[in-house]
């Protein structure tokens, strides 16, 4: 028997990357994943993916900072496995490296709508499912830079910073609704990701010595490494569990 079986899962951002990790573990281990992502193409890829190996996957496309398809997205799970046990709130998005002071005003936004604005929906629409339900988990996919930030993404690193601090508001406000709320904070990993913040198509070799030479560990986070910490959190070993923020850094932090 799987940790997780028959439960149902929302993953965010989960064509690619972490969420696709996350999804495909959540699927694994007896979930039935409902993988949203703002590109349907990935999304129902990674659902096929999912189907192909003897999981249950439905695909969702959802912009995570419109409400009304948020709140679909939460209404597809009901409709399908009637509820939500967990919510994984990954899908994230950066602006290009740059000075603070040399951004946009259309940049900065379009950081905090989908990070910020993006985890509060999915919170926003979830929480009253989950507590006609009995409880639930949420886990919120922040990252290292909230707490140790790298110079040329200092907005993106705000959205983590607001995200981490939602997520402890949050555990103290659903506690007694039986609701856990935690994040991850994961290290630089080479992933799609990447190429929107750093314009590369393929970390080059100079940035990506650059980054592991900053990690104890002495290499980037993988997928995997995110996904075994989102379930982890997500699963019963962690009923004791809330308002933490996990660091999947390799040491980065400390």
């Amino acid at each position: 028997m799987g940790r997780f079986d028959g439960r149902r899962i929302v993953v965010t951002g989960a064509g690619s990357g972490f969420g696709e990790a996350t999804a495909r573990r959540f699927a694994e281990e007896g979930a039935r994943v409902l993988v949203a992502d703002l590109d349907d193409e990935r999304a129902r890829r990674v659902a096929g993916g999912i189907e192909s190996a003897g999981g249950v996957a439905e695909p969702f496309t959802v912009n995570v900072a419109e409400e009304d398809q948020v709140a679909a997205m939460i209404q597809r799970s009901v409709n399908l496995w009637d509820g939500v046990d967990v919510l994984v709130n990954n899908a994230g998005y950066s602006h290009r490296q740059k000075l603070l002071w040399k951004l946009t005003v259309e940049e900065f936004d379009a950081v905090f709508a989908v990070n910020v604005r993006g985890v509060f929906l999915g919170c926003k629409h979830v929480i009253p499912v989950m507590m006609a339900a009995g409880g639930g988990v949420i886990v919120n996919i922040a990252s290292i830079g909230a707490v140790a930030p790298r110079p040329g993404v200092t907005p993106y690193n705000g959205t983590k910073g607001a995200v981490l601090t939602m997520t402890k508001g949050l555990a103290l406000e659903t506690a007694r609704h039986n609701i856990r709320v935690n994040a991850v904070n994961p290290v630089a990993a080479a992933t799609g990701f990447m190429k929107t913040a750093t314009g590369q198509d393929e970390l080059s070799a100079e940035l990506e010595a650059n980054l592991i030479a900053s990690i104890p560990r002495g290499r980037l986070a993988t997928p995997a490494d995110v996904a075994a910490a989102v379930t982890f959190l997500a699963s019963d070993d962690a009923d004791f569990i809330t308002g933490t923020a996990l660091n999947v850094d390799g040491g980065r932090s400390v």
